[in-house]
Formats: C-alpha cells, sequence, structure tokens
C-alpha cells in the first residue's frame, strides 16, 4: 500500500515498530488505523490510553461507580474536574467534526482483536499525570491554569470552519495542551514530555516481533526522539514530594493569623480582639457563600460553607470546600442518571453547573477558591486593629 506520511516505521532489539500518528477527531484517522492493522497484521496493537481512559470510553458503568465522597476526602476534586475539562473540549470537538472523540482508538481495539493481535494499554495512568501537575504547581498556578482551561472550552463555541479543516490535520487536544504548556512549562512537562517518554519505553517493550502503535500525532516527534534513550519508568509513575515552602506556608499562615488574634487580645485589649474575629468571620464566611453560590450549590451547602470558613481556614488539613462538598454530595443526592448524562451534560458549560456531579466539584473548587480570597481580605483587617 502508498505510505501514509502519520506511519513510521521504528526498529528495536529485533522488532518492527510501526507508529501510526493520528488526530483523535478525524475520520481519516479513523480509516488509516483500520487499513494499517489489517494490512500489517500485528503481533500487539499499543493504543495511547491508560484503564482509566479506556474505561471511560468502553464502559458506561464506570461513571456510576464513581465514589464522589471519595473524590472529595482524597483532595482529588482538581484532578477529576481538569479531566472532565479535557472531555468536554475534545467532546466539543468532536461534536463539531462530526466524529465521537477517541473513535480511532476505539476501531484499533476492535481491529486487533479481528486480527488476533494483542491490546496494550501504553499511556500512563491519567490520575498520575494529573496528580503530578498538581503536586509541581503552586497554588495560586492551579487556579491559573483552571481558568485557562475554562478560557479555552469557551473558546471551542467560536470555531470557524476554517480552524475545524486545520484541526482535522492535527491532534485536537494535544494542540491544545501544548498551547498550554507555553503559558505553564510545569503542565508541558508532565502532560507531554513525560508521556512521550513513558509512550516510548511502553511501546517498544510491547510483546511481539510487530509492533503497532496508535498514538497523538503530537506524540511522534517525542517518540520518535527518544526511541534510543533511557527512561526511568518508576520515576515517572512516583509522584514528586510536596514543595518544602507549600508545606511550610500551610501551617505558617494560619500560625501568623492566630498569632495576631493573640497580640490583638493581650495589647489592645478585648474590644479589638473581638473586633478582630468578627471581621475574620465576615471576610472569611461571606467570601465562601459566595464562592458556593456561584456554583449554584443547595442553600444548605452555602450555610456550610458560611459556617465552616472562619475554623477551616485557620486549621492546614481542612478546607472549606471538602466541608461544602460533602454537605452537597449528601443534600442533593446524585442519581444514576446523572453518572449517565455526565458524558452528555459535560458538551456544554452550562451542562457542568446543572449536572449534579460536576456541581459537586465545582462547590469544592469555588468555596475553596472564596474561602482563600476571604483570608487575604481579613488580615489586612485584623492587622488594622493592632494600631
Amino acid at each position: 500500500m502508498d505510505e501514509s506520511s502519520d506511519i513510521h516505521r521504528l526498529q528495536i532489539d529485533g522488532k518492527e515498530v510501526i507508529l501510526v500518528g493520528t488526530a483523535h477527531v478525524s475520520t481519516a484517522s479513523v480509516d488509516l488505523v483500520e487499513k494499517v492493522i489489517q494490512d500489517e497484521r500485528p503481533d500487539t496493537v499499543c493504543v495511547e490510553l491508560c484503564k482509566a481512559r479506556f474505561e471511560s470510553l468502553t464502559q458506561k458503568q464506570k461513571w456510576q461507580d464513581t465514589d464522589l465522597y471519595r473524590v472529595v476526602k482524597d483532595k482529588k476534586v482538581m484532578v477529576l474536574l481538569s479531566n472532565l475539562l479535557l472531555a468536554y473540549f475534545q467532546k466539543k470537538i468532536g461534536s463539531k467534526l462530526g466524529i465521537r472523540p477517541g473513535a480511532e482508538i476505539i476501531r484499533a481495539i476492535e481491529c486487533a482483536g479481528a486480527v488476533g493481535a494483542g491490546i496494550l494499554l501504553a499511556d500512563r495512568d491519567i490520575r498520575t499525570t494529573l496528580s503530578r501537575v498538581w503536586r509541581l504547581m503552586g497554588f495560586v498556578t492551579r487556579f491559573r491554569l483552571l481558568f485557562h482551561f475554562i478560557g479555552s472550552v469557551a473558546d471551542s463555541e467560536a470555531i470557524t470552519e476554517a480552524e475545524i479543516e486545520e484541526m482535522k490535520k492535527t491532534d485536537v487536544l494535544e494542540s491544545l495542551l501544548t498551547e498550554v504548556g507555553k503559558t505553564f512549562p510545569q503542565v508541558r512537562m508532565v502532560l507531554i514530555d513525560e508521556r512521550d517518554q513513558y509512550l516510548t519505553e511502553m511501546i517498544r517493550t510491547a510483546p511481539g516481533e510487530k509492533i503497532l502503535a496508535v498514538v497523538g500525532a503530537g506524540h511522534v516527534p517525542g517518540i520518535k526522539n527518544n526511541w534510543h534513550k533511557e527512561v526511568d519508568m518508576e520515576a515517572l509513575r512516583s509522584l514528586p514530594p510536596k514543595g518544602r515552602f507549600s508545606s511550610v506556608m500551610k501551617w505558617a499562615i494560619p500560625g501568623l493569623i492566630i498569632a495576631i488574634f493573640v497580640f490583638g487580645f493581650l495589647f489592645p485589649g478585648r474590644e479589638a480582639a473581638a473586633n478582630m474575629i468578627t471581621s475574620w468571620v465576615l471576610a472569611t464566611g461571606i467570601m465562601a457563600g459566595l464562592g458556593a453560590v456561584a456554583a449554584f450549590a443547595h442553600p444548605l451547602t452555602i450555610l456550610s460553607a458560611i459556617l465552616s470558613a472562619p475554623l477551616t481556614t485557620l486549621h492546614p488539613l481542612i478546607a472549606a470546600g471538602w466541608v461544602a462538598g460533602l454537605v452537597e454530595a449528601v443534600v442533593v443526592k446524585p442519581k444514576v442518571k446523572d453518572f449517565e448524562r455526565l458524558i452528555d451534560d459535560i458538551s456544554s458549560l452550562k451542562g457542568f453547573w446543572r449536572n449534579k456531579i460536576t456541581r459537586i466539584l465545582l462547590v469544592v473548587v469555588f468555596t475553596n477558591l472564596g474561602a482563600t480570597i476571604g483570608t487575604l481580605v481579613a488580615i489586612p483587617l485584623l492587622l488594622r486593629f493592632l494600631k
């Protein structure tokens, strides 16, 4: 057959490796994957998926099994929300192109079974990838990244026909991540560069003499560049230690605020201390409550945010958003239909607020953001009473 420019042939330890670069929302990529697998009949087909993403594509029941209480308690809300934002962007572009996101991966798996080839999920676990992103970024940068993604997916509503045609030639999701990487170097390193290394090692150590790998076109240059380099898989699978500065600040800020309260009580006097406490309660409580309101939380959830924020902002191991998120989960009680509609609901920004699952995630994020703003507002108010 005529060799496509999207097909790259590599050699390693006597193995023939056929690298197929695809756009994740391209019908041409689907057809190419099917033809190459049928013609080459490889021993193993590697696909750019981890187990979690594979299950999300093939098992609708997976979302119904999501334990929201565990997500909130384990502080994985931002990770899950980021994953959903990425899925939203790809689904939105896919709807404009008239193709299901990941269709070429599904076709590769189907064709592998048809020719008797083994299937290898070659990508790093998405939860590890996103967790590494959060660990390497500061608190403020995390929220900048979140709103950058929100802005990017919002811009997808106004994509022109010319831009759609251009997207057919590339890996759309990787293009988004590359663009984000220009603003957030840590994101590019983890989401693209590290995964290039991970995919490289998984592909070149796959079983069989003829290996065919289906990956996003954006990963092809990185895989080829790393092909003869050593890859430390243990390092890529591990979570980097939390930064010492962030760990210190987690305790230092509450300690400083408590010290201000004590100083105000001992020197200006009880009246000043009472005013400081009132200012603290109002600033943190009101801002946390406004954060919950912004997420369209239930009234009881808003009340829990207001009441918990003055205390949780002084405790480094508890956050107002976690309290509000758990209350929201108990009060609104997501149903099976919410999980079943999740993928469809995230096709629009309105759906993020309408679906009970994503609304709980937004309640956590916006309540925490409000409480943080309240803390920043309250500190100068407290200092004013020390004069």
